[in-house]
């Protein structure tokens, strides 16, 4: 069997979850979002089969491979990583999630491009809310204005907000990173946008991403193992 390990990961991975909900006061589903970056499809399956009903794939082209491979397994599968316009043409059909909207030339390449009688996209916005030059994502004040972009996009179905914490084991900067998402999610709601997605939360704080709010998480290494190169 791949990934032996993976049924008692993930039992742990919802343990915490409750437990930290619990600390944070908050009681609505977390989503794990399984990452098989490098994996192969065995990874895939190996966590379908442990009750995962979302992967998550960081490049185009690996994750369509993965798909054409995996016709007979049922999942739900979200892209995550930074998206050219170039590439949008082969996600439309393929990803029932897209996390990493962040500009308007990208959300209009989806309006283009999302046939008129096809279920509108469903999108997170990526904001970059630990301000690092190389990390993809709207910077924190320009998002009042692309969210009112973003909603006279009907081929559009905006869910809510996406971010990366920076690379730290410091709790306290993954928490100001964390906090920051979900006021700029509230702050959004009050001006009319219905945003009831946060994904934010890898393998390495997703504890205090929950602790904030999160209902998305994204896990690769914590389930998987070490990544092939």
């Amino acid at each position: 069997m791949a990934f032996p390990e993976l049924p008692n990961r993930l039992a742990e991975v919802r343990g915490a979850v409750e437990q930290h909900q619990r600390r944070g006061g908050w009681s609505h589903p977390v989503r794990v979002v399984a990452v098989t970056k490098t994996h192969g499809p065995e990874a895939v399956r190996a966590a379908v089969a442990a009750g995962v009903d979302a992967i998550g794939e960081n490049r185009i082209q690996e994750a369509l491979a993965k798909q054409d491979a995996l016709t007979d397994v049922q999942v739900e599968w979200h892209f995550i990583g930074r998206l050219q316009r170039n590439k949008v043409r082969r996600a439309i059909g393929r990803f029932a999630w897209i996390h990493s909207v962040d500009r308007n030339d990208l959300a209009l390449e989806f309006q283009r491009r999302v046939p008129p009688d096809a279920a509108p996209q469903r999108v997170l916005v990526e904001v970059n809310c630990s301000k690092e030059a190389q990390k993809g994502g709207v910077e924190p004040e320009e998002l009042p204005g692309l969210l009112e972009t973003l909603a006279e996009y009907d081929r559009l179905d905006v869910r809510g907000l996406m971010t990366m914490a920076e690379y730290t084991t410091d709790q306290q900067v993954q928490r100001q990173t964390f906090h920051l998402l979900r006021s700029l999610r509230d702050e959004a709601q009050s001006r009319g946008h219905s945003l009831p997605e946060l994904s934010m939360g890898m393998s390495g704080d997703y504890t205090i991403a929950v602790e904030e709010g999160a209902t998305m998480i994204r896990l690769g290494t914590l389930l998987f193992g070490g990544r092939s190169a």
